[in-house]
């Protein structure tokens, strides 16, 4: 039996884009038609069956609500996280504002960088251009040296950045950090100190690979590195 012509269309002859683009154009033509929604049979997304139109319609909206369900909980979680990480950056930033000298800011940091944030490998390296009392004192999380010097330029990149960097290094980048013999290093975050010029790096490492990657943000690292410089040029 031949089908009949639509106004004047013959429906064999119409092309499915131009079905398409008619239903886009007119997106109320099933509620004129209404009856037309519980006729139309399409193939089932995960099987053979065949569904109603508004079958498939629920079924779309299902899935895009559980897309948009999961969104959700993932825009939660980084908020939770982020909340966290907020926290524990203003106790550093009061306990920095309690140390009264060198020393303080720098058991400070150990404290904070150990009980906050994991990190038990991590090293302060300071140019000598500025007399301050950090020059005093002897610890396996500072290292002061000469302005100039070669170890510094390593990190030239960094310093004309003025960002935190994470990810892999060089090995002569992490045998001056972290000592020649430590293999447990397997990614760093570096943070320069101070405004340009930077007057020094913060270097935390991880046995980790993926703890510092970079994709990560480093919004929290710079801030970090904005307390941390204040706290140096204070003392």
């Amino acid at each position: 039996m031949s089908k009949q012509p639509v106004r004047g269309i013959d429906v064999d002859r119409i092309e499915e884009e131009s079905i398409a683009e008619y239903l886009h154009t007119n997106p109320d033509f099933f509620d004129r038609h209404a009856g037309l929604l519980t006729k139309l049979k399409l193939t089932h997304n995960r099987g053979a069956a065949t569904v109603s139109l508004i079958e498939r319609q629920v079924s779309a909206l299902r899935d895009k609500n559980q897309n948009l369900e999961a969104r959700l909980r993932e825009l939660i979680e980084v908020a939770r996280s982020n909340d966290v990480l907020a926290t524990k950056i203003h106790r550093l930033a009061c306990r920095l504002i309690r140390a009264g000298d060198a020393a303080a800011v720098l058991d400070s940091l150990e404290t904070s960088l150990r009980e906050d944030f994991g990190a038990s490998e991590w090293l302060m390296v300071l140019d000598s251009t500025h007399e301050s009392e950090f020059k005093s004192i002897t610890s396996r999380h500072l290292r002061v040296v000469e302005s100039g010097a070669s170890e510094l330029k390593m990190f030239d990149t960094l310093f004309e950045s003025g960002r935190p960097r994470c990810g892999q290094i060089r090995d002569s980048q992490r045998d001056f950090l972290f000592g020649p013999n430590n293999i447990e290093i397997g990614s760093v975050a570096l943070v320069p100190l101070g405004p340009q010029p930077c007057f020094g790096l913060l270097a935390i490492g991880s046995p980790d690979a993926e703890r510092f990657h970079p994709a990560m943000s480093t919004e929290f690292l710079a801030r970090i590195g904005d307390l941390v410089s204040e706290a140096v040029g204070a003392v």
